[in-house]
């Protein structure tokens, strides 16, 4: 510990013999994106993270190193974080990371059904720090672009060269403030109508006729999937590949997120040539369904493994080659037409 960098130390507990950083982190297009930096020489996750108040952002560097019990997060903060600060951090790790009696349990249990998860030590796939609850009050980030300048962290000139200040996810209330105008104006270019639903999303919020709370305790309850997917189609614009990618990174794990890419893997992988859009979804349960309740990480596992069988370990790649992924795939399924 020297200088403003303080190291917490998170034991692995039970889930020592399952878990592999690189693998835990780089298995879902989520690393690839910002607020993430992953550090293929080093295998090392560089993020933002939030303080106990849920609103200061502070830069971590998440290592493991070989065989510890332990992974190191290496904290950048002007000053010592308090106990209730240090708690927070590693609530959000343990989260991001699939450390939790729970997610230990779904990856010995998919493992024991799938050999092949096992053989390469497939079962977590990476997920955003915060839950629900504390996504409606946690950034350091405007989305309008502008940055929050008394809530960020200044390093010094060594610090910043491994641990340079980082813009956070946009926070509800920051949402909730900015002028509906600019929004749209800045993002519909990139999220097409989506836009419009995160700003209908956002007023559904703030007058109560969408809460997070319920959406959480539908997790923390361990309702059955149905019952937590009927509470995400509720919502306006969480159509069913939505509610299913939200359901994944819940923690349920039975629904296929399905769409153009499933369509395109189950025509190269498993050789269906014919199948279309009114045809995928059965063939979907027939693929998959033998994977109960695990469905959707047999699926995953095979698109990673698609993945790097085209462009090479995720891990190894630099961001610079990111984009490449998703194009080197789609050539290939248009040639084969």
């Amino acid at each position: 510990m020297s200088g403003h960098s303080w190291l917490l130390k998170l034991p692995l507990g039970k889930c020592k013999s399952t878990f592999n950083l690189e693998k835990a982190v780089c298995n879902h297009g989520f690393f690839m994106m910002a607020p993430n930096r992953w550090i293929p020489s080093s295998k090392i996750l560089q993020r933002p993270l939030r303080l106990a108040d849920n609103t200061t952002s502070v830069t971590v560097l998440i290592s493991h190193p070989p065989d510890s019990s332990f992974l190191c997060v290496q904290v950048y903060h002007s000053q010592t974080p308090s106990p209730a600060d240090q708690r927070a951090i590693l609530k959000q790790v343990t989260r991001m990371l699939r450390l939790t009696m729970r997610d230990e349990t779904i990856v010995t249990k998919f493992q024991s059904i799938c050999p092949e998860a096992k053989d390469i030590n497939f079962g977590r796939i990476f997920v955003r720090p915060l839950s629900l609850k504390m996504l409606s009050s946690a950034s350091s980030f405007a989305i309008a672009g502008k940055r929050k300048r008394a809530k960020s962290e200044k390093l010094t000139t060594h610090e910043a060269n491994n641990a340079a200040p980082m813009g956070n996810f946009p926070n509800f209330e920051e949402l909730v403030n900015i002028d509906e105008s600019c929004f749209l104006e800045k993002f519909k270019p990139i999220l097409g109508y989506r836009a419009e639903y995160i700003l209908e999303l956002v007023e559904a919020v703030k007058t109560g006729r969408v809460s997070f709370q319920d959406l959480e305790n539908s997790t923390e309850e361990q309702l059955c999937y149905e019952q937590v997917y009927q509470n995400l189609a509720k919502i306006k614009g969480f159509g069913h590949f939505t509610c299913a990618n939200v359901l994944m990174c819940m923690g349920h794990y039975e629904i296929v997120p399905a769409d153009t890419e499933t369509l395109r893997h189950i025509r190269q992988v498993h050789g269906m040539k014919n199948c279309n859009k009114k045809t995928m979804e059965e063939e979907v349960r027939k693929l998959y369904d033998k994977y109960a309740p695990f469905q959707c990480l047999a699926y995953w596992m095979e698109l990673l493994d698609r993945y790097e069988y085209k462009v090479g370990k995720l891990s190894e790649l630099s961001s610079s080659r990111y984009h490449l992924i998703s194009s080197v795939l789609f050539q290939e399924d248009t040639s084969n037409k």
